[in-house]
């Protein structure tokens, strides 16, 4: 399955989904009786609608988990399978309960390896975070555990895929998930032969949880953004690029991160693998590489679970070339945005001209746009973005010297401050001596906010350590944009005077 040919989408359960349930259901649980009767389905969608969510790709049902509710204090405890069970095998839920239970996640096996599961997962505890409930619990087989049950026993087994000397296909998953094994159950599901009856009691604690008496208006508002501080080498392949990138996009997914940020030409040291005397050919050898690059990078943001703004690349279209970022969506779409505004240097010695839209992106993170290095210079188009419901400006930048970075960086807060938003600049460092025109970098990477009682008292939500190579995080939240635009010290966009002045996009 091609990551280019996914898209993926996130959303509850229907009844009519029931025939491709089915489907999946007894291709994934063949060996312990197969797809639940359309009735159970039925039954937990009509009780608790929100606790069945499923993945799509284009009206293909590709992964599904059931959840219902029910009482810490006696599922915590030893229990099976079957004390879920009702008569006529419908699921126990109890509406009012404290916890969620985890039934069932189940992936097409086509599907695996684009860490559908995780997803799914996630959706979960935002599910368990919005409704203010106390943990996930969930019955896990061990699957594994078969081939090791002549010399281990099930706690020793356990241990050992805790210590990642073993591999167990699903217990494994659920570690790396932030579960953890709560007790061993006995005859949990005594039909399950490759775990001996046996499973493990995982728990999910809710660390926001609070008791009712306690909840005002409780539900997530932070998402997580990490930027990549990137070091200029050389290298000498595409592939050589592309690794760098990927554990990049590793490490940030690995800190739950929303976005995964780059710089303006990241990729630019392969233009020491073609002729510098001619500096438009050179360009035009990198814009080559650049279908390639949207391409994985769109593969990483569905394989790690993270929207990725893809720095810049140069891009050859109709003889002519574009400074282009794609923002790479974690659900398989992709985005472009074109540098507007081009600089002396790259007009001059690689021929770049600028584009004409400038694009606001719906994602599941808030409402973005990017703006290329010198466009986040020119105020205009922050502010119509701005009148669009902006949340975040997404800024990667490449500059050389500190006066040309200090332009980008107090540009940048100016924005946040004037436009009620938050700004995430993100640049390179190093050298390139074999790069003609991108032979030294200065950057120093960080995000800002409005200025006001809510936020850091310099406006400063996080920076980076100045030319050094390194990933920087942030947690945004953007109820406090909704705050501070409607009841902050100053409310700069409330306050414009439309009666004196507007701004108007020529080409609508």
């Amino acid at each position: 399955m091609a990551h280019d040919d996914l898209h993926l989408q996130t959303r509850n359960l229907e009844l009519t989904d029931y025939p491709q349930l089915k489907v999946l259901m007894n291709e994934v649980y063949r060996d312990i009786g197969g797809a639940w009767p359309r009735d159970t389905i039925k039954h937990l969608i009509e009780k608790f609608p929100d606790g069945q969510l499923c993945i799509e790709d284009s009206g293909k049902l590709v992964a599904v988990a059931l959840t219902v509710r029910v009482p810490y204090d006696q599922f915590s405890n030893p229990h099976t399978y079957d004390d879920l069970i009702l008569r006529n095998e419908r699921i126990r839920h109890f509406e009012d309960s404290d916890t969620l239970y985890g039934l069932d996640v189940f992936i097409h096996p086509d599907y695996r390896g684009f860490r559908l599961g995780r997803r799914l997962y996630e959706a979960r505890k935002d599910l368990c975070r919005n409704l203010n409930l106390r943990a996930i619990l969930a019955g896990g087989r061990i699957p594994g555990y078969a081939h090791h049950a002549k010399e281990l026993s099930p706690a020793e087994y356990i241990e050992q895929v805790d210590r990642k000397e073993i591999y167990d296909p699903i217990l494994s998953f659920q570690l790396s998930n932030d579960f953890q094994v709560k007790r061993l159950l006995h005859k949990y599901i005594p039909e399950d032969e490759k775990s001996r009856g046996y499973a493990t009691l995982l728990e999910w604690n809710n660390i926001m949880f609070m008791p009712p008496s306690q909840v005002v208006d409780f539900r997530k508002t932070q998402i997580r953004l990490g930027a990549v501080q990137w070091q200029m080498r050389e290298f000498s392949s595409v592939e050589e690029v592309l690794n760098q990138v990927e554990y990049f996009v590793d490490a940030l997914s690995d800190y739950k991160s929303d976005f995964a940020v780059f710089p303006e030409f990241f990729n630019a040291p392969l233009m020491g693998l073609t002729d510098q005397a001619d500096q438009t050919k050179a360009i035009r050898f990198l814009a080559a590489f650049t279908e390639k690059f949207r391409d994985e990078m769109s593969r990483m943001a569905v394989s790690y679970n993270i929207n990725i703004i893809a720095g810049s690349m140069p891009l050859y279209e109709d003889d002519r070339v574009y400074n282009v970022s794609y923002l790479c969506h974690r659900d398989g779409r992709v985005d472009e945005q074109r540098k507007i505004h081009i600089t002396p240097h790259e007009r001059r010695d690689w021929v770049i001209e600028g584009g004409s839209k400038l694009e606001v992106f719906d994602t599941d993170a808030g409402r973005v746009i990017i703006q290329i290095c010198y466009d986040v210079e020119f105020p205009e188009l922050s502010r119509y973005a701005a009148t669009q419901g902006v949340d975040i400006i997404f800024v990667p930048f490449w500059t050389d010297t500190k006066n040309g970075y200090l332009r980008v960086r107090n540009c940048a807060a100016a924005r946040a401050i004037e436009n009620e938003c938050y700004v995430v600049i993100t640049g390179s460092v190093g050298n390139l001596p074999k790069v003609q025109n991108l032979d030294v970098q200065y950057a120093q990477s960080a995000v800002f906010s409005p200025s006001d009682f809510a936020f850091p008292h310099d406006a400063v939500m996080s920076e980076s350590t100045p030319n050094t190579e390194m990933i920087m995080f942030s947690d945004l939240d953007l109820d406090k944009l909704k705050q501070i635009r409607a009841e902050g010290s100053v409310t700069n966009l409330k306050d414009r005077r439309t009666d004196l002045y507007d701004l108007v996009w020529k080409n609508d």
